[in-house]
């Protein structure tokens, strides 16, 4: 039997409390800021998955001195700023391997920072995923960047240099697209301003901001004035609500359960999946709120809860995107239809997860229709065993693990190392709630 390979058994109640990893992407954010800053930032419960794992190697590669300490919720990081100018030309290519993140905010920053050249690669699904959306805008400051299909692809080429403002209107509602617009605008003359057709997460922004940037937000603009300096942080990171999701859902369809969830990030422009599940009738708390540099946090309790079926759709998606696998499993359990629409973004993801989740899930007695940008899935599933497949893909193998817990008998669940990707402590908290 393959090592990367687990039997899930079925059963409940879920109980306890549980502090999920740092989030995700103001880990990433916090390398990449702390990096460009006047000074030494200490940056404590950092998620040392693999995607912000690869963003500390590439940022050492060029010349920044990052240290370690402790382990695991304990760990505390020193990341020694070099200032706005302090990058050096890296002497191999910058392997992100599976962070989309990575590469798209790091194109940003070396457009503009960089004194010399690099080049930008990461697995095989990195090399398939769309670039061209960060790349054109960056090409329109005066970036050069080049690469496969012309730049729409990775491996990608930059070499860094004197960038102009812009005012760009993105077509998507897009963190990535925008964050890498504003973080080459640090590096600018003059003012630069990016207008989303709606509100995507705005973490960028508020780190800025803390730090002393020049930035401006006003409704679905935002503007940046190049050449401010950035002060250092002292910066405890909130739980990853994209983590803490996973147990919202499986507290919410496991009779019996009672999940305290401490300290996790409650940034209104990544709270979509607490609007979805409490407009399904989740039984959701927040407790105990407070800011940490910028960033709303609080403690979430949620309890067992009988769920309907919705629609998730529109300018709503942005603020839930990564969530949608596990909210799939919440409304397989709902009673009545729940409608996803505009997720064709999905299509790109670690994998093709509208496939992914019509898929596996279907695998295990979920009645549901794969849509071109979306789904429609029926509750009140009659739940079955079956092999299923993550298809490497974190967010599924999640999703498939505690949707097992519903089936009649053990599931096997194929690729769960997956889950190191954004949680690498998943299996061992499904098994402290159990």
């Amino acid at each position: 039997m393959s090592p990367d390979f687990r039997l899930v058994e079925p059963g409940g109640p879920l109980r306890g409390r549980l502090r999920v990893p740092g989030d995700k992407s103001l880990s990433h954010r916090a390398v990449m800021l702390g990096a460009l800053a006047d000074g030494t930032s200490h940056v404590r419960n950092f998620l040392a998955g693999a995607d912000c794992l690869g963003t500390i190697r590439c940022y050492r590669q060029l010349g920044i001195r990052i240290e370690a300490s402790g382990e695991g919720l304990e760990s505390a990081w020193t990341i020694h700023g070099s200032g706005l100018r302090g990058l050096v030309e890296p002497s191999d290519v910058l392997d992100v391997g599976n962070s989309g993140t990575t590469m798209r905010l790091m194109l940003g920053v070396l457009a503009g920072g960089l004194q010399g050249h690099a080049c930008l690669t990461g697995d095989e699904s990195i090399r398939r995923r769309p670039m061209g959306r960060v790349v054109e805008p960056l090409r329109t400051m005066g970036a050069r960047i080049d690469g496969m299909n012309h730049g729409a692809l990775a491996p990608l080429s930059v070499r860094g240099g004197s960038l102009r403002p812009v005012r760009y209107v993105s077509p998507v509602a897009s963190a990535q697209v925008k964050s890498a617009i504003l973080l080459a605008g640090l590096f600018g003359e003059g003012s630069t301003v990016v207008t989303e057709p709606a509100k995507s997460r705005d973490h960028t922004e508020r780190m800025l901001q803390a730090m002393g940037a020049d930035l401006e937000v006003d409704g679905l603009s935002v503007a940046i004035r190049g050449g401010r300096s950035l002060s250092p942080f002292d910066f405890e990171v909130p739980g990853d609500i994209s983590s803490a999701a996973f147990w919202l859902v499986a507290g919410s369809i496991v009779k019996g359960s009672d999940i305290v969830l401490e300290g996790v990030g409650v940034n209104p422009t990544r709270t979509g999946v607490l609007d979805a599940l409490r407009r399904m009738g989740a039984d959701i708390e927040e407790q105990n709120p407070r800011l940490a540099l910028g960033e709303p946090v609080a403690d979430l309790r949620v309890r067992h809860a009988e769920l309907r079926g919705t629609i998730i759709e529109g300018a709503e998606i942005p603020r839930l995107v990564d969530e949608i696998p596990v909210l799939s499993l919440a409304a397989a359990c709902a009673t009545g239809r729940t409608i996803i629409r505009n997720a064709g973004e999905l299509r790109v993801k670690e994998s093709d997860r509208l496939s992914a989740i019509a898929t596996e899930l279907g695998k295990l007695g979920v009645v549901l229709r794969e849509q071109p940008e979306g789904l429609e899935i029926d509750g009140g599933t009659i739940w079955r065993s079956a092999e299923v497949d993550s298809q490497d893909d974190h967010r599924m193998a999640m999703t498939l693990a505690l949707a097992s817990l519903l089936a009649p008998r053990s599931v096997s669940v194929r690729r769960t190392r997956a889950t190191d990707v954004s949680y690498p402590g998943f299996w061992e908290d499904l098994a402290r709630l159990r």
